[in-house]
């Protein structure tokens, strides 16, 4: 199982947009089922209902989990000698 990395607000925010997102493509595919685009804005809407509800979100987990140095080039490894100099990324 994996484990929740965003916090109860952000999941219930991205419930609702999910689901609103998910019943207004969902209402247009029926009218014009050969449109693609409102069929990649349902499987979008979906994937947010799920973050949400799994309380996991795979962008914030690859940022938490990235190394510090990022941004820079191998040569820069060395810019940071510890790691409470570091800048952590986080998008939520």
């Amino acid at each position: 199982m994996v484990r929740p990395n965003i916090g109860i607000v952000n999941a219930l925010i991205r419930i609702t947009c999910g689901l609103s997102v998910l019943s207004w493509a969902t209402s247009k595919y029926c009218k014009k089922p050969w449109r693609d685009s409102y069929l990649i804005a349902i499987i979008l809407g979906a994937m947010k209902v799920g973050e949400g509800i799994l309380r996991f979100c795979p962008i914030t987990y690859l940022f938490e989990n990235s190394s510090s140095t990022f941004f820079f080039d191998d040569d820069e490894e060395d810019y940071f000698d510890d790691e409470e100099d570091a800048v952590t990324y986080n998008p939520s």
